[in-house]
C-alpha cells in the first residue's frame, strides 16, 4: 500500500512541467523577498507569512492540477459559468468588503486572507471560453454575426455583472483581453476587433459625458495625460513612483534601503507592496532589478506560448493562450501604472505583488499549463 501511495507520488511529481514550475517559483520568492522588503518599515511578518503559506499551497495544488483533464473539465461548462456567476453575486452578500472604492473582496470570519473572486473566476472563464470557441469553430465557424454575438455574449455577462457590483475596473480588463487574445488565436476575423475597439470607445465617451464613470477614475485617465493636472492628488501615487524608480538608477539604493520603501511616513510610495511594487524594485534593485523581473516574467509567459503551439488539441492551446493573455496584460498594466504611462486600475504584478487570491489563481493557471504539457507529450514520455 505504502508502496503503491510512493509510486502515485512520484508519478505526479515526474509527470509535472518543471521548467515552468521553476520559473513561477523564481519569481514567487523574488516577490516574496521584496514584500518583506516594501513592508519592513511596519515591523510585522504577517505579510510575508501570509504570502508564504499561499505559495507552499499554490505549489501543492500546481501538481494537482497537473493531472486533471481539462477535456473532461470543459464539458462542464455549465457548472463553470454558474459558479463564477455566483461568486460574483456573493460581493453583495455581506460577505462583500470594498476597499479604496471597489467591492471586489470576501470576507470569510476566521479565515486569514480576504478572497478576491475576480482572480478564481479568471480560470473557470479560461476554460468556458475555451469550450464555446471550440464549439462555435466547428459548428457555425468564426465568421459570421450569430458566432460573435455569442462570445461576446458570455464576456459581455460576465465583464459587465463583476463590474456593477465591484467597480473595479482593472479586473473587468483583464477579462476583456482574455476574451480578445483566445479570440485572436482561434481565427476571429480583424474586422470584429476594430468594430469592438470602435464600439468599445464610443461606449466609454458616452459614460464619460454622461457622468457614469466615478470622478475618481476620470482623474485617473487625465493625470496620465497632463501629469501636472494634479501632482499633490489624483496623480501622487504615480509621481511617488516614478520619483522611487529614478532613484534607484542602475543598480538600486540596495535591499531594505530604499528611500521612500523604508520610509514610515505616509506621503511617500504608498501600497508598495501591492501596487506599487515594481517601483520598490527599480528604487531597490535599479534598473537592472527591472530588467530581470521582466525577463523572468516573459519566460513564464513564453513557456504558456510554447506549450499552446504543441498542444494537441484546439480547446488546450487556447487554454494556454488564455493564461499567457491575462500574465501579459497584468504585466503590462501594472508597470505601465508605475511608469506613469498607463491609469492606476488596481492590477497587481503577477507572482511578485502581495495577494494570497492571486497567487493561489496563478499558481492553479500554471498547473493548468503544466497538465496540457503533459498530455502533448508521446506516451512513452508520459
Amino acid at each position: 500500500m505504502l508502496k503503491r501511495i510512493k509510486d502515485s507520488i512520484f508519478d505526479i511529481l515526474r509527470q509535472a512541467d518543471w521548467l515552468l514550475l521553476c520559473l513561477c517559483c523564481g519569481a514567487a520568492l523574488f516577490g516574496l523577498v521584496m514584500i518583506a522588503s516594501a513592508t519592513n518599515f511596519l515591523n510585522s511578518w504577517k505579510m510575508v507569512i501570509v504570502q508564504a503559506c499561499a505559495i507552499v499551497l499554490g505549489v501543492g495544488i500546481y501538481f494537482l492540477m497537473s493531472q486533471i483533464d481539462l477535456t473532461e473539465a470543459a464539458k462542464r461548462w455549465k457548472w463553470l459559468l454558474g459558479f463564477g456567476i455566483v461568486m460574483f453575486l456573493l460581493l453583495k452578500t455581506p460577505l462583500g468588503i470594498e476597499n479604496n472604492g471597489n467591492r471586489a473582496w470576501l470576507g470569510i470570519q476566521g479565515f486569514p486572507a480576504n478572497i478576491q473572486p475576480a482572480e478564481i473566476v479568471k480560470l473557470t472563464f479560461i476554460l468556458v471560453l475555451s469550450r464555446q470557441l471550440v464549439w462555435v469553430k466547428e459548428n457555425w465557424g468564426l465568421k459570421s454575426l450569430r458566432s460573435i454575438a455569442f462570445l461576446a455574449g458570455h464576456v459581455l455577462l460576465m465583464v459587465g455583472l463583476y463590474y456593477v457590483i465591484s467597480s473595479d475596473m482593472g479586473s473587468a480588463l483583464v477579462y476583456v483581453f482574455i476574451f480578445a487574445a483566445m479570440a485572436f488565436v482561434a481565427g476571429v476575423a480583424a474586422r470584429w476587433f476594430i468594430i469592438a475597439l470602435l464600439g468599445g470607445g464610443a461606449a466609454f465617451y458616452l459614460l464619460w459625458e454622461l457622468d457614469k464613470i466615478p470622478d475618481y477614475m476620470k482623474e485617473r485617465f487625465m493625470v496620465v495625460f497632463d501629469h501636472d493636472l494634479d501632482p499633490l492628488g489624483a496623480g501622487w501615487q504615480q509621481t511617488r513612483s516614478l520619483m522611487a524608480i529614478g532613484g534607484g538608477r542602475l543598480t538600486g539604493q540596495g535591499l531594505l534601503h530604499g528611500a521612500q520603501t523604508q520610509s514610515t511616513s505616509s506621503v511617500n510610495l504608498p501600497f508598495r507592496h501591492t501596487d506599487f511594487i515594481f517601483a520598490v524594485i527599480g528604487e531597490e534593485l535599479g534598473m537592472l532589478g527591472c530588467v530581470l523581473t521582466l525577463a523572468l516574467l516573459a519566460a513564464i509567459v513564453i513557456r504558456c506560448i510554447v506549450v499552446a503551439r504543441n498542444a494537441k488539441s484546439q480547446l488546450d492551446a487556447y487554454i494556454c493562450v488564455g493564461v499567457a493573455g491575462m500574465l501579459v496584460f497584468q504585466i503590462v498594466s501594472n508597470v505601465g501604472m508605475c511608469l506613469f504611462v498607463l491609469p492606476v486600475v488596481g492590477l497587481t504584478l503577477p507572482f511578485i505583488s502581495y495577494g494570497g487570491s492571486s497567487v493561489v489563481t496563478l499558481f492553479i493557471a500554471m498547473g493548468m499549463v503544466s497538465g496540457i504539457q503533459k498530455r502533448s507529450l508521446p506516451d512513452w514520455l508520459r
